[in-house]
């Protein structure tokens, strides 16, 4: 099978991340607010500043708006045409994957890596999500992976090539891209007792001067744009802040990352697993050991961080799908190895049983509950008993081998993913919002926006919203649990957990 792993990964790659793209509405909060600048930035043809609803936004550097508002230009406003950079970078990062992976192991090890990347439950989605991180991603694994190979090679055009990778990182999120690779490298180099090359490393001349070159004109024009605005919205607030205290509501314990890897690496958790208890062997390999840092680095970091989001412990994922794939072969049970993605696929399985049953404080979160067995219905079920029994077959089979198994299992897991529990998801959750808009679009109304913060509304409906107290005459779009606070009102759509009304005398 091996024979023809570029097919396979190519078919993987087109299913996990391109597929799906056009078929699932924008999820808000994220996709829609990204999307929703990109909009704006095409209507006042202002590429410098970014604006939101007309109001300035400071939450992430230029360079991923530039790339969606291109692609719009061509393919259209489109979910597709929004979340095409995304896709791009993440198909870049399964590339360099490969290839740095098979120049420093073997085209087997290479295989496995990207295939692991290609089918984890948080690549895949965060793959074709509308947002920088996927781009930011691809810019930190480059840089990540060119700053190894020059500490072996010590070949300056290595470290020129971090330099900008680095630099188109900074232009896509800022200083993380940065500090990320800068904390990794200086961690490896102390544990090598080598400062001295670290040191070297960051203040060659040549190197930074291309890394201010790409990086700083932006920065500067924004800032003679917008001031002290800009120092204060994205430096303080969006960066220093994001770390010293929850922003949007985004807290969690220290303990917070733990359950995201475990879920994230599916359907392959249990290699990760296996690699931990082998740290203390492997560390012993320079490759090993800084891959090892990068990860440790990044999850006790953000641990550490105020604020905290399921993608964020991505940044150091990059090296670690290929130390995943250098450890396959010490896995020797199919029991273990698939274990966790058959019980992954009972939970998924259980989800539209348990649903109705289940009640929180939050009466918004409860409508949606009750209304998931609208959604989550026969064909999600019926797919999702086919994993499980076919998981349960491959546990049991002794024909295939463990390859062939993992091959089998990242395409039915991906496929249950995105084209059945995301898409139903999408169904309960946002596509009442995406119908609302296009009724307020094609009848061209002006919306009160009211207890409720979608941006995807204002993407698909076309037209800025007001966010203030709805009087008499409105049209206003909000949560079906605020409208109690309306003593008479005409509804002109309600789905779910979402209405649009006209607010009468």
């Amino acid at each position: 099978m091996l024979k023809y792993h570029k097919i396979i990964l190519l078919a993987l790659i087109i299913v996990s991340f391109y597929l799906p793209a056009p078929f699932l509405p924008l999820f808000d909060l994220d996709e829609g607010a990204f999307s929703e600048a990109t909009r704006e930035m095409l209507l006042n043809h202002n590429y410098i500043t970014t604006y939101l609803n007309g109001e300035l936004r400071f939450d992430k550097p230029i360079l991923i708006y530039w790339l969606q508002a291109l692609s719009v230009k061509h393919f259209g406003l489109n979910e597709f045409a929004l979340r095409l950079p995304s896709i791009l970078a993440a198909t870049f990062w399964a590339i360099i994957t490969y290839l740095f992976a098979k120049r420093y192991f073997n085209e087997k090890i290479a295989f496995l890596s990207t295939l692991f990347m290609v089918s984890s439950l948080q690549i895949t989605i965060i793959a074709k999500a509308a947002i920088a991180d996927s781009l930011l991603n691809f810019f930190l694994a480059a840089t990540l992976f060119f700053l190894f190979e020059y500490t072996k090679t010590q070949d300056k055009k290595l470290l020129y090539l971090a330099s900008v990778a680095a630099a188109f990182g900074v232009l896509t999120k800022g200083p993380i891209a940065l500090f990320i690779p800068f904390m990794t490298l200086f961690f490896y180099c102390l544990s090598k007792k080598n400062l001295k090359f670290f040191l070297n490393t960051i203040f060659n001349p040549i190197a930074l001067l291309l890394f201010f070159a790409i990086a700083a004109p932006w920065y500067i024009l924004e800032y003679l744009d917008q001031g002290q605005k800009f120092i204060d919205g994205f430096f303080l607030k969006h960066n220093i802040s994001r770390f010293r205290t929850p922003l949007e509501h985004h807290s969690g314990s220290f303990f917070y990352y733990i359950p995201v890897v475990l879920l994230g690496l599916m359907p392959f958790t249990s290699v990760f697993l296996k690699l931990l208890t082998q740290i203390k062997k492997l560390f012993k390999s320079d490759f090993f050991r800084y891959f090892f840092i990068l990860f440790g680095f990044v999850f006790f970091f953000f641990s550490l961080s105020g604020t905290k989001l399921p993608h964020y412990v991505i940044y150091g994922y990059s090296g670690l799908f290929i130390m995943m794939a250098a450890l396959f072969e010490k896995i020797k049970s199919s029991f273990w190895l698939l274990l966790p993605v058959l019980l992954f696929y009972f939970v998924l399985l259980s989800l539209p049983f348990l649903a109705p049953y289940i009640h929180t404080h939050d009466h918004f979160a409860n409508i949606l509950l009750s209304n998931a067995s609208k959604e989550f219905g026969l064909f999600y079920k019926l797919y999702f008993l086919f994993a499980a029994f076919l998981t349960f077959w491959l546990i049991f089979n002794r024909q295939l081998d463990t390859i062939a198994k993992s091959i089998i299992t990242a395409f039915v897991f991906i496929i249950g993913v995105n084209f059945i529990a995301a898409k139903a998801y999408a169904n309960l959750a946002q596509m009442p919002i995406k119908e609302a808009a296009l009724i307020a679009k094609k009848e061209d109304l002006n919306v009160v926006m009211y207890k409720v913060n979608t941006p995807s509304f204002i993407v698909y409906s076309q037209h800025l919203v007001k966010k203030a107290k709805p009087k008499a005459g409105d049209i206003v779009f909000t949560k079906v649990t605020a409208l109690k606070k309306f003593a008479k009102y005409k509804i002109l759509y309600k789905k779910y957990a979402y209405a649009l009304i006209k607010v009468e005398k």
